[in-house]
């Protein structure tokens, strides 16, 4: 690991600052569309566009990053979501928001690729899930740093956007000038959803629905926040123990469901998901503590499911499948993310901010509904034949997908 260390620092720096950057943006930009007066509808398409982007992002990105390179590419990639971040600030067109945040995805899908590849070629075996647990335990760390940057600025103003653009440009940084060689090949991916989906229902629906909820929530969250009367530090305080919620329970929660079915785990976090999301959908609680508590309940329970329905996926597949596998659930919860702001914000014109739990409630209850039709029509996998819980494994892992095959290849 010593030997590892120096030739993966600067990347795991340069992630740092630019989750940061991310993070920031991620509630900065809902919280200024709801001041410009941003209808439901309009706001929720801003999440929306950044998912559609990020999924062209890992079709085309590889491409990208074949024709140029490792560095190259991120420095490009930096240089273009650092001027798209300013450039918010300059219009107050939805379309034009819409037009950049798509660009955004779509840098970022890229960046990942350029990290994620290059720390697993620089990994090992045996070293490999301790590499992408410090890159997973980052990644949730700087998100709630960057959420809180909020708090500097008046998100009405310039400088918070030019904060936001800076930290994404630094992130080149440590990249540009790092001295340790760049990865010799790309990861690489088919693309077999019928296989996939065969495979394992309950992994491709469960990480689908989970984009659905979690899309809503990343996209809607701050105009729920505004709409209750949350001032700037309370919007950033409000998404913060969201993330954490989701992040202090992911490992105990993963190795509770090496011990159980963890279909019977996905029906449980579904189940308070949907508890804590109608209390916050339907009462109107004036009580800021109670309001922390539910939505870290419903962070808690949002947040892992995704790495749970893959572990259920990984626990059908051959190890040879590993990558195959893991880059057609990111592709999922994509699609679900891009769906799942558009639904909400349907749900919140004519319910009000309400609307936004209402619809991550749906997503829930949709979900607990099929894996309880699967456990009625299929047998757990044994538990001598499962993986075991890896949050590194688990967590979305960025590979340039290649067309779609035909399922006999």
């Amino acid at each position: 690991m010593r030997a590892l260390l120096p030739t993966v620092s600067a990347l795991l720096l340069s992630i740092g600052i630019l989750v940061t950057g991310n993070g920031l943006q991620w509630t900065l930009i809902p919280v200024r569309a709801s001041i410009l007066a941003f209808d439901p509808i309009e706001i929720g398409l801003l999440g929306s566009s950044y998912y559609l982007g990020f999924a062209l992002g890992c079709i085309l990105g590889g491409r990208v990053i074949q024709r140029v390179g490792h560095i190259r590419t991120f420095t490009a990639l930096t240089a273009i979501a650092s001027t798209v971040a300013m450039l918010h600030a300059l219009t107050s067109n939805p379309m034009a928001w819409w037009a950049l945040r798509s660009i955004t995805g779509f840098c970022f899908a890229g960046l990942y690729l350029v990290i994620e590849s290059w720390l697993n070629e620089r990994a090992t075996n045996d070293n490999r899930g301790l590499v992408m647990g410090i890159y997973t335990m980052i990644n949730l760390s700087v998100t709630i740093v960057g959420q809180m940057m909020l708090t500097l600025g008046d998100p009405a103003d310039f400088p918070l956007f030019a904060l936001a653009s800076i930290l994404i440009s630094l992130a080149a940084v440590p990249v540009a000038l790092t001295a340790a060689r760049p990865p010799a090949r790309l990861m690489e991916s088919r693309l077999r959803p019928v296989k996939l989906y065969t495979g394992s229902p309950v992994g491709v629906v469960g990480v689908l629905l989970a984009g659905v909820a979690t899309g809503a929530f990343w996209s809607l969250g701050p105009a729920y926040a505004i709409a209750f009367g949350a001032n700037t530090s309370e919007i950033a305080i409000f998404m913060s123990i969201t993330v954490l919620g989701g992040a202090l329970v992911q490992w105990p929660i993963g190795r509770l469901s090496d011990a159980f079915d963890r279909r019977i785990v996905v029906i449980g976090l579904c189940g308070i998901g949907v508890f804590a999301a109608l209390i916050l959908a339907l009462a109107n609680i004036e009580e800021r503590v109670v309001t922390a508590i539910l939505v870290a309940a419903f962070g808690a329970s949002a947040m892992p499911l995704y790495a749970i329905c893959a572990a259920h996926a990984f626990d059908h597949i051959e190890t040879q499948d590993t990558v195959e596998t893991s880059s057609g659930l990111l592709l999922a919860n994509g699609i679900g993310a891009i769906a799942g702001p558009i639904a909400a914000a349907f749900f919140m014109g004519p319910l009000g901010p309400g609307g936004l739990f209402i619809a991550t409630a749906g997503a829930h209850l949709m979900l607990a509904a099929f894996v309880i039709w699967r456990i009625r029509t299929s047998h757990p996998v044994p538990r001598e034949e499962r993986s075991e819980f890896d949050l590194s494994t688990t967590a979305p892992t960025m590979v340039a997908l290649m067309p779609l095959e035909k399922e006999s290849d």
